[in-house]
């Protein structure tokens, strides 16, 4: 049947990645991992390209999309429907020659297994060319969803949030995102990592604040990164970097990474300290498992279990811990520049069960903290009712709870916690507290 023909060019083959996500609501990197695999390595990049950029412009391009066609497509032609988004996000966006990118995107219906929509494609791209500035004024006019490529209920809340910077906020959401690396300071310096860099031509830079930081002046293979595979470096961006050091790591700490996959923050704890004893949980049995690849790759040493964390009874031993981490479950609003299938898969009524999940974390493991210990809760969201309401709510609830200033400030100081923007100094949107659990 078409839907098991193998694909072996990037155009279809993003295009049938993109539908899956449209149709299905999975996410870009589980689908577009798999579809890569079975590409040839030159048309791999072109995929993940256009997988990218169609899913961060996504609004628009469905926008212009709707000004091309005379009735939509139906629902089981969400990969046509893709395959014509890759067309306009190349005539828009690609430096590619035109008549190339048209013809080739118009051959990509045959190998969909969809030949009879060959002429629809090729028109509607045609009559883009023709007419792009009109079409692209009727698509954008008075149309805040199209032009910021946001979908309608996340611009409204980022507005309430943020009035006077939700334009800046949803222009850096669409920005492609920088490549931050953490150096494993078991292994050498940053300096001297930064060092190895530059003589491998990847030239790089410092980042304040975040000491095992660096920024590479462009984006490149993982594999090209010297000892990748020996855990010399990680890529990590650096505001996520920044929350070890708010956990003030001392050796022999028990410690307990809450949310843990993929395991970023669970390695970056356990640079700092190895020898303390960390409890890695995550939900998910497949996610836990990158968690233990790359504590494998950096020669750390993690307990690893599947649990819900706050199903305690599941999982805990009844021992307390110095420190815990809670980077909560959470809209992903402040990191959409590195995963834009966010605006596809996120509904406004995830808004309010999350924070309900955040909740519960916060109430469920704060009995599990030693007296003295640290908690540190974080999101990687934008949004208040996640963030600085969260733990003001909380505060009030417990008065054995003290919030601790974090110096050097991580972020811009709020109400309750730390917050930065997306792109603030280039960085990702993230929440930062951190809590101590005081003398009762």
């Amino acid at each position: 049947m078409a839907k098991s023909k193998v694909i072996k060019t990037a155009r279809p083959a993003a295009a049938r990645v993109i539908g899956d996500i449209l149709r299905h609501r999975r996410s870009l990197n589980g689908v577009l991992r798999a579809a890569l695999l079975s590409l040839p390595e030159n048309e791999r990049g072109l995929c993940q390209q256009l997988c990218y950029g169609v899913m961060r412009w996504h609004p628009q391009l469905q926008s212009i999309a709707d000004q091309l066609l005379s009735k939509p497509l139906k629902n089981k032609d969400s990969d046509l429907q893709a395959l014509l988004l890759c067309g306009l996000y190349q005539l828009r966006a690609m430096r590619l020659p035109e008549h190339a990118a048209l013809s080739e995107t118009v051959n990509g219906c045959a190998a969909l297994g969809k030949p009879w929509a060959k002429g629809l494609i090729n028109a509607s791209l045609r009559n883009y060319q023709r007419n792009k500035s009109s079409i692209d004024n009727k698509a954008l006019d008075n149309n805040d969803v199209a032009t910021y490529a946001h979908p309608d209920w996340l611009i409204e809340k980022i507005k309430q949030d943020w009035p006077e910077t939700w334009q800046q906020i949803l222009e850096a959401n669409n920005v492609q995102p920088p490549m931050f690396l953490r150096v494993n300071q078991q292994q050498q310096s940053r300096q001297e990592y930064l060092t190895r860099l530059i003589q491998n031509n990847l030239p790089a830079n410092n980042v304040d604040h975040s000491p095992e930081a660096l920024l590479l002046d462009t984006p490149c293979d993982v594999y090209l990164l010297p000892d990748f595979r020996t855990g010399a470096v990680s890529v990590q961006d650096a505001a996520a970097q920044q929350v070890a050091a708010i956990l003030q790591i001392k050796p022999q700490q028990r410690i307990l990474d809450a949310c843990a996959a993929p395991g970023g923050k669970t390695c970056h704890i356990l640079e700092t300290e190895p020898s303390n004893e960390v409890i890695a949980l995550d939900i998910d049995p497949e996610r836990l498992t990158q968690i233990k690849q790359n504590t494998d790759r950096l020669g750390l040493h993690a307990t690893l279990k599947t649990a819900d964390a706050g199903d305690i009874d599941s999982w805990w031993d009844g021992k307390k811990f110095d420190r815990i981490l809670i980077d909560a479950p959470c809209t992903g609003s402040g990191v959409i520049r590195r995963h834009p299938d966010i605006k596809i898969l996120r509904r406004p009524s995830d808004v309010n069960s999350l924070v309900k999940k955040q909740q519960q974390l916060l109430e469920k493991l704060w009995p599990l903290l030693n007296t003295n210990g640290l908690l540190v809760y974080t999101t990687c969201s934008l949004l208040k009712q996640e963030n600085e309401h969260q733990v003001m709510d909380f505060l009030t609830k417990h008065a054995e709870a003290e919030e601790l200033l974090i110096t050097p400030a991580p972020a811009t100081r709020r109400v309750a916690g730390y917050q930065r923007l997306p792109g603030d100094n280039t960085l990702d949107g993230f929440y930062y507290a951190c809590l101590r659990h005081r003398q009762a």
